[in-house]
């Protein structure tokens, strides 16, 4: 077969790694072709190819990004978008497709799979908000970087008396601030699943100092206060309809210090999270995860998205795998709740 690869939606850490493990085994093991598609799913829906044989996937394991790059272009929305999809597969002589990303990317694929094109996913977000598998890649590689910012938050807040918010990414689930809050010490954590009390969140403030220790609060992108205690600002909209986010870290120091009369800063991680080398962690599912996308291109298991289940890979339907996102337990917070204040 030859067999088209691409990246769509935010980059991460270990794109690569899944470029790389489906082109060896591919090209090893199965003798398949590859051709790589430039952008997302801008790159089939205007032909836009680059060769992706051996050769091109020597040296890229441990580079973060990806070198096909990627987009946020969502073929659904543009008319006869899924028609020139399939007339520049032909056009390019590419039998099925390996498409690599998150919730958008794959909802893209499951809908191209229902119209007769050949797709098997790979899930890929550092949210780690894919209700399919228990962990994605570029998740552990976030939260990593996450944790060592909020370790030097610590000693910062410590010599200057202040209240430190760290804003992390987080659209819909909090997965990566829960799990960066906990393990950097965060004295707070806000999360999207549940509306935060702006004076419960003081109160926390406020009691941290009254012990001579200096506050970190840790706050998701998507994360809002119960409604009607803070005005928040709207955002425009990309391609999928979601609303481009940032700005509660601010809007959150402000308040702070108009309620507790304590120094107040924001640090906003932002793009950091998605940027540089993969874990090794990362590095090892992204892999396995691509020797198993290609073994289901391979066998003609198509509509199939690559998942982790405890410890084995398998092979989950892409509507189960984006049917809904996997947010944040009530349980799951209630632990990290222990450690407020």
């Amino acid at each position: 077969m030859r067999i088209g690869v691409l990246t769509g939606g935010g980059d991460c850490p270990g794109l690569n790694a899944v470029i790389r493990a489906v082109v060896r085994k591919g090209v090893s093991v199965y003798g398949h072709e590859f051709v790589g598609f430039r952008d997302g799913w801008r790159g089939p829906l205007e032909g836009d190819t680059m060769p992706l044989d051996i050769q091109a996937v020597r040296g890229i394991l441990p580079r973060g990004g990806t070198i096909l790059g990627s987009s946020r272009t969502n073929p659904i929305k543009i008319e006869g978008g899924v028609d020139r999809i399939k007339e520049n597969l032909a056009a390019t002589g590419v039998d099925a497709l390996i498409a690599i990303g998150g919730e958008d990317t794959l909802g893209v694929a499951k809908q191209l799979y229902d119209r007769d094109v050949k797709v098997v996913g790979v899930p890929k977000t550092i949210d780690n908000d894919l209700s399919g598998t228990d962990y994605t890649f570029g998740f552990d590689t976030a939260v990593n970087i996450a944790t060592e910012a909020i370790d030097r938050l610590h000693t910062t807040a410590e010599s200057h008396h202040r209240a430190l918010i760290c804003e992390v990414m987080g659209r819909h689930a909090g997965w990566i601030a829960l799990h960066a809050g906990m393990a950097g010490g965060a004295n707070v954590i806000l999360i999207p699943e549940k509306p935060f009390d702006i004076d419960r969140v003081c109160e926390y403030v406020e009691s941290r100092f009254r012990t001579r220790y200096s506050p970190i609060i840790v706050v998701a992108e998507g994360a809002h206060p119960i409604e009607g205690q803070m005005e928040l600002q709207a955002g425009e909209l990309d391609a999928f309809g979601h609303v481009r986010l940032g700005g509660i870290g601010e809007m959150l120091a402000k308040e702070i210090e108009k309620r507790t009369g304590k120094e107040a800063r924001t640090t906003v991680l932002g793009h950091i999270q998605r940027g540089g080398t993969p874990s090794a962690y990362d590095r090892v599912l992204a892999t396995r995860f691509g020797l198993q996308a290609i073994d289901a291109a391979h066998a003609g298991d198509f509509g199939k998205m690559v998942a982790l289940r405890g410890t084995d890979i398998v092979r989950v339907g892409l509507d189960e795998a984006t049917a809904e996102l996997k947010t944040v337990p009530v349980e799951r917070y209630s632990e990290a709740e222990v450690f407020f204040g």
